[in-house]
């Protein structure tokens, strides 16, 4: 009994004590819990990548709303359009992020398209526009807007121009909205050793103080095609021919991204230009490419079963111009280019019957008072 009395009053002391132990560590137990759980937050908080943000959450940001895609895209073109028909100021009607946003959304466009870009007709095709933004938006009130009316553009939309980025910001959101209906190819002007020096580079730190800005350009410039094919007869690129083409294959493998190296097939593309004094291939005076024959156009349109070429890259004074027995043509679409010169413009227009007829824009009165 003696022993059974201090058993039960033993059992009833380790009893108390066991129970403030368990008390005392369960308590600890929710403490390093909430302590853990605290600290994992705020290292989360700082060190977790953010959400991908999607487009139309971009551009909504600063006024805290949700729209869809298209929406978004639309309020961009917008404001851009308003900035081209009432004078307005570019940098007060769209930030910095939203082009960055614009650039970074266009190059996975033109990433998730080909090459060599197989369009059918209908479709305008249109030659250099070099900032000229009042002269691109002529093109559209012509024509129409797609996606009532299909465009193929053959590059140079900067440089030389006063508004080259409310020129290319316009184009790039065509293209996001409707990426089957509007094509871009890129021309020597959409290469950053070009318009580092021509203009481009100079207004985007002028009007937005960001180099930053230009670089994320070019990053979208390295990914756009340099060649088109419209319904498998008329191939198109921004320069011209080149001695290393033999097939329409080559076309579809030319990688990207890239800033074509000299000498390529991709430079030849963006640089070199027909000659009527020249037969076959010779060095190009602009010190890059070649200049060729038309021997070559010939040649070449038999080769790859082509019925015409159609090119830009030089100005012509009624805004277009033949070569090679209509093998080929230049077409030219920034009138009274850089106020210096009185040419024309012109588009063609592919129809489904694939004839093609030109559209000419004069040099409207107010441009060539300002000249």
């Amino acid at each position: 009994m003696q022993f059974h009395e201090y058993d039960n009053a033993y059992r009833s002391k380790w009893d108390e004590m066991t129970t403030f132990k368990w008390i005392i560590l369960i308590g600890g137990l929710f403490w390093a819990i909430f302590v853990l759980s605290f600290g994992l937050y705020n290292y989360c908080a700082i060190k977790r990548p953010p959400p991908a943000v999607s487009f139309d959450d971009a551009l909504c940001a600063r006024e805290g709303t949700k729209m869809t895609a298209t929406m978004d895209v639309d309020n961009l073109m917008s404001r851009l359009l308003n900035v081209g028909m009432s004078g307005g100021r570019l940098t007060t009607s769209v930030n910095e992020q939203e082009l960055q946003t614009c650039c970074t959304i266009a190059k996975s466009v033109f990433a998730s398209q080909a090459s060599l870009l197989e369009v059918e007709p209908p479709i305008i095709v249109c030659g250099d526009i070099h900032g000229q933004y009042s002269d691109l938006l002529r093109i559209f009130d012509k024509n129409g807007f797609p996606p009532d009316v299909n465009f193929l553009f053959l590059g140079d939309y900067v440089d030389r121009g006063r508004q080259n980025i409310e020129t290319i910001c316009l184009m790039f959101c065509f293209k996001i909205k409707y990426p089957e209906n509007f094509f871009m190819l890129r021309g020597n002007h959409e290469c950053p050793a070009i318009n580092r020096v021509y203009g481009f580079y100079e207004e985007c730190n002028r009007r937005y103080k960001s180099t930053r800005l230009w670089s994320t350009f070019q990053d979208s410039f390295n990914w756009m095609p340099l060649c088109g094919l419209i319904g498998s007869r008329i191939l198109c690129m921004h320069g011209g021919l080149s001695p290393h083409l033999q097939s329409l294959d080559q076309l579809r493998q030319l990688p990207r991204p890239q800033d074509p190296p000299n000498p390529s097939i991709g430079i030849d593309l963006l640089w070199a230009d027909p000659d009527q004094w020249v037969k076959g291939w010779q060095a190009n005076t602009r010190g890059v490419s070649y200049v060729f024959g038309q021997d070559v156009v010939a040649d070449l349109c038999a080769k790859l079963d082509l019925d015409l070429v159609a090119r830009a890259h030089q100005v012509v004074q009624d805004g277009y111009e033949f070569f090679a027995s209509k093998k080929m043509v230049t077409i030219f679409s920034a009138p009274h280019y850089c106020g210096q010169f009185d040419n024309s413009a012109a588009t063609m227009k592919v129809d489904a019957n694939m004839v093609c007829t030109f559209v000419m824009y004069k040099p409207t009165p107010k441009a060539l008072r300002k000249g």
